[in-house]
């Protein structure tokens, strides 16, 4: 009984923890879009690092460098999936690392930081835009996702090697 009662008070901590980081950049890329909005004009970029970043306000329907013009309603589709994934992964898989945990947190909440803007605004929000080279211009859900998506893959590659070197020194 104290083992099942141990297993779920960890089950609850770890997907508290999940719903704490993802709640985080949900509310760090929201507010960040909101005072972008505010502070902004659409088509009047301001310097934020001369020669590397402006500030330029769009509004994008796309995904990604504008790709999937439209496709708003998938979008948001594919952030309810990961965001059950996620849950998944913090409850039923306690024995993943909470490094990879955390970061699937962080791609979580990006990606409903972004289908946030999808439902409310029907597009995404962005206004950080490199000058020193010609990029997309993004927001701070774009990031989280961005870096997280290979940050876990990496992770899990990493956990899943040691577990099989575990299992067959068993």
């Amino acid at each position: 009984m104290s083992g099942s009662v141990t297993s779920n008070s960890a089950r609850v901590r770890r997907l508290a923890l999940f719903a704490l980081v993802a709640a985080a950049v949900v509310m760090l890329d929201q507010l960040s879009k909101l005072a972008a909005r505010s502070a902004l004009v659409s088509g009047e970029p301001v310097t934020l690092i001369p020669g590397v970043m402006d500030l330029s306000l769009i509004y994008n329907t796309g995904a990604a460098f504008s790709m999937g013009e439209g496709a708003g309603p998938l979008f948001v589709l594919i952030a309810a999936v990961m965001c059950v994934a996620g849950i998944y992964v913090a409850w039923r898989r306690t024995d993943v690392p909470l490094s990879l945990l955390l970061t699937c947190a962080c791609v979580v909440g990006g990606g409903i930081g972004n289908a946030i803007d999808r439902v409310v605004l029907g597009a995404v929000t962005d206004f950080f835009k490199t000058t020193f080279m010609d990029f997309a211009i993004f927001n701070v859900a774009d990031i989280f996702v961005t870096c997280g998506v290979p940050i876990a893959l990496i992770l899990w590659w990493r956990w899943d090697v040691a577990r099989e070197r575990s299992a067959t020194a068993e």
